[in-house]
């Protein structure tokens, strides 16, 4: 009889198992030499067997179904099959008597009904080896979760620790993905641009190849970046250090929605081009150039619409200075607000303890509240679907809460830092209001409202709430020569608080 020697490893990787081929075809030649065994090929695989499609097992097959062999040398049946399919192609074989002999140095086989059924025994066995170590590896890996542990690879701006089996973040790329971030927030870039920004500052991913395009979203939209994970269509929280803070992911989740995939304008003579859509059928707003000017009108690629009028490019520049004049502060008043600022940072923080105490109160119901979810869906009251949403928007809230005690606990106070970056736009917006940068005060329109619509040769838009108060106390008030006549000094950090809830 001919025999062919199949030996097989687990894995693929050269460096794991490295003497489990090596070690097997040295005892299978060593037991055939004393049974002498006629060999005609000897098949080596690194590839598991928990699933079919093994190419020198299907090779194997093949030449005993040719009568190129008569058996097979193993060194145990599990090296043959660990999955029902393969194992009942070799007990199929036996049956039609194309194999005629199986040999094992450390199992017996005989092609009778008892040889069978040890047979089918010993590949039930293998079959339930895997069964068994894939539940209890999904155990694992459900518990490291639970611990607030991620079970899988880290991602860009991480590395796997493989001596404390956790997270870590990578001195290296974690500032380039926080600075990823921090551009995308200023509604300058696409993907496109960040990309090549990714290139131009050596931003690879963890395997060493470039950021791509279509990467880039997957990136932006990820909330392992602010220490929450998501495993199975459920939100964990993690245990390792956030990378951004959640007011920036806020930020880009907030662009992502209203931008999409929008690519930038290439047609850069009509710099207010992708500001506003057509208030009547929604459509967007193209430009064209009549008698030497720049005119924008509705493309009308929506159908019928009543917009029939053209906005002239230097009308819409005035009507755009008109809102920077009501929300404009000078560097000389600046100065100002920022100094009533820090005299009332003083008092600010002896309030913001008892609101710190506040904030850890709603902190202690939030994991109540969470305990309280888990006994609730343990008894079977809600679905496993309602449950997921339950607990993201908890873990959402509780994220939020994190954050503003340790705003408060380090800086004294959540709204100061917000204030001085709000009066600062406030300045930005009056030197944009001397300049000629039509880019610039397109970017600065999209980020402080929404909405922006052509009306009746009208650009209307809804500004965020602190911009909004400025503009309506504007128009009220006229410019008083002692202090900003929009902000009085009374009671300033009331004020400043409800200005800065942006």
């Amino acid at each position: 009889m001919k025999y062919i020697i199949y030996v097989r490893k687990s894995t693929e990787d050269d460096d794991r198992q490295v003497l489990s081929i090596e070690s097997q075809l040295a005892e299978l030649r060593e037991f055939a030499a004393k049974e002498k065994l006629e060999i005609v090929a000897s098949l080596c695989e690194a590839k598991t067997a928990k699933e079919p499609g093994r190419m020198k097992f299907v090779e194997m097959l093949s030449l005993l179904e040719k009568g190129k062999a008569d058996g097979i040398i193993a060194w145990h049946p599990d090296r043959l099959a660990r999955n029902s399919v393969d194992g009942g192609k070799i007990i199929h074989f036996v049956d039609r008597g194309l194999i005629k002999s199986l040999k094992f140095p450390t199992f017996w086989f005989e092609p009778t009904p008892q040889g069978l059924f040890m047979l089918n025994i010993a590949f039930g066995q293998s079959k339930y080896f895997v069964d068994n170590l894939r539940e209890n590896t999904k155990r694992g890996l459900r518990q490291k979760i639970r611990n607030g542990v991620w079970p899988g690879w880290a991602s860009v701006g991480y590395l796997n620790n493989l001596k404390t089996k956790m997270i870590d973040i990578d001195p290296e790329k974690a500032p380039k993905v926080r600075k990823l971030f921090e551009l995308y927030a200023t509604g300058k870039h696409v993907f496109n641009s960040l990309a090549n920004w990714c290139k131009e500052h050596n931003l690879k991913g963890n395997l060493g190849k470039d950021i791509s395009t279509s990467n880039i979203p997957i990136i932006l939209q990820n909330i392992f970046y602010i220490g929450l994970m998501k495993y199975n269509g459920e939100i964990f929280e993690g245990v390792h250090e956030p990378l951004i803070s959640k007011k920036l992911f806020d930020r880009v989740q907030e662009i992502l929605e209203q931008r999409g995939r929008t690519q930038e304008i290439k047609k850069h003579d009509f710099v207010f081009l992708g500001l506003m859509r057509c208030a009547s059928c929604g459509a967007s707003i193209t430009a064209e150039i009549q008698k030497g000017h720049n005119y924008y009108r509705c493309t009308k690629k929506k159908g019928l619409c009543q917009e029939k009028h053209y906005l002239r490019e230097e009308n819409l520049i005035e009507q755009i200075k008109n809102f920077l004049q009501k929300v404009s502060l000078s560097s000389q008043d600046t100065k100002k607000v920022l100094a009533e600022l820090e005299k009332d940072e003083l008092r600010a923080k002896e309030q913001a303890k008892a609101t710190v105490q506040n904030l850890k109160e709603e902190f202690s119901q939030i994991e109540k509240q969470l305990e309280k979810l888990m006994d609730v869906y343990l008894n079977e009251v809600i679905s496993t679907e309602e449950y997921t949403a339950r607990k993201q928007k908890i873990l959402t809230r509780k994220l939020e809460l994190q954050e503003k005690i340790k705003d408060f606990e380090q800086k004294g106070l959540s709204w100061l830092e917000p204030a001085r970056e709000f009066v600062l736009k406030l300045n930005y917006a009056e030197k944009l209001l001397n300049s000629e940068n039509y880019s610039e005060m397109t970017t600065f329109l999209k980020n402080i409202g929404s909405n922006h619509i052509l009306q009746n040769r009208q650009l209307i838009f809804s500004p965020k709430i602190p911009y909004d108060l400025v503009a309506e106390r504007s128009e009220a008030t006229y410019k008083s020569l002692t202090f900003p006549y929009w902000l009085p000094k009374k009671n300033f950090s009331e004020l400043s608080r409800s200005f800065c809830r942006i």
